[in-house]
């Protein structure tokens, strides 16, 4: 029908033109930002499951930076408690020679020197071994003045690790007893020398290199260190574990979310070409489907 109010083609081109247009300004702007998924109204479900999944991948991000800094904190310990052993292997050495009926009572003031300043230096390893301004060990009379303390691994609490995006993902570590047993006065350590102790003032000289039960002492010492270096060698392995695990889950994850976000280029530029012709032959066709009320004119002539 020829009608002069009514032109259904160029109404019907007009609509197609409108959404053409609109699917191209959608196709550019994916080619532009690189995302398939500019704002909720592109995929709103899609848009939730990837924020979600975005924030998992962010929260790993950080539990692996914990894990590292985690094995950090825990092979600072570790080398200290390798000083003490080598400390206590020294002063093994000493003890076991002054305990020998060769040794005159010069060598054994000699010895007794050196003994008492490995003595100082042992608690100086304990008492100063610190990691980002927090002290790792602790010194005191008592045991319980050791354990609970503020010192990392003697917090009667332990530490807790977060290694996980969720609240539930925490990994404990307790060497709190093993500390406590091994560095106050009347633990392992202390028991060997004098200037260890927090309340020595000064070397009860001959008597530590002189006496064998110095030696079993030195030797319980020594056991004691070498457990707790073990328990934070475990941890330090499982954190590393925690960490390569976190990646492969990462890796994962963010590789979903980018199947959900990313734009397909090779895609979206096909889908913008098509776009692009459909506008300019709608236009074209609208053009045409204007001129047809030009026909009614002829009808009149």
């Amino acid at each position: 029908m020829l009608s002069l109010h009514t032109n259904a083609a160029a109404l019907s081109t007009q609509n197609s033109l409108s959404s053409t247009q609109k699917a191209l300004s959608s196709s550019m702007t994916r080619l532009g930002t690189g995302f398939r998924v500019n704002s909720a109204m592109d995929d709103a479900a899609g848009l939730q499951i990837a924020t979600r999944l975005n924030a998992q991948a962010r929260g790993m991000a950080v539990a692996q930076r914990n894990t590292q800094n985690g094995i950090s904190m825990l092979q600072t310990g570790e080398g200290a408690l390798n000083e003490v052993s080598n400390i206590l292997l020294r002063m093994k050495d000493l003890a076991t020679e002054g305990s020998n009926a060769t040794s005159t009572a010069a060598d054994k003031k000699a010895m007794q020197a050196e003994f008492d300043s490995l003595g100082r230096e042992l608690a100086n390893i304990m008492d100063n071994t610190s990691f980002g301004g927090e002290k790792l060990f602790a010194r005191g009379v008592a045991a319980s003045n050791v354990t609970g303390s503020s010192a990392k691994f003697a917090s009667g609490t332990g530490m807790s690790f977060q290694i996980g995006a969720s609240a539930s993902e925490t990994m404990a570590v307790d060497v709190s007893a093993i500390v406590g047993a091994l560095a106050n006065d009347a633990g392992d350590l202390g028991k060997i020398s004098a200037t260890y102790k927090t309340t020595a003032t000064a070397a009860t000289t001959g008597t530590e290199v002189g006496l064998t039960a110095t030696i079993t002492d030195l030797d319980s010492a020594l056991a004691k260190v070498g457990e707790l270096r073990s328990a934070m060698g475990a941890a330090a392995n499982r954190l590393d574990h925690v960490y390569n695990n976190l990646q492969n889950i990462s890796t994962n994850t963010q590789a979903a979310k980018g199947r959900i976000m990313d734009t397909d280029y090779a895609t979206e530029s096909s889908h913008m070409t098509t776009k692009q012709m459909l506008l300019q032959s709608g236009t074209a066709m609208l053009k045409q489907s204007n001129s047809m009320s030009g026909l009614v004119m002829s009808l009149l002539g």
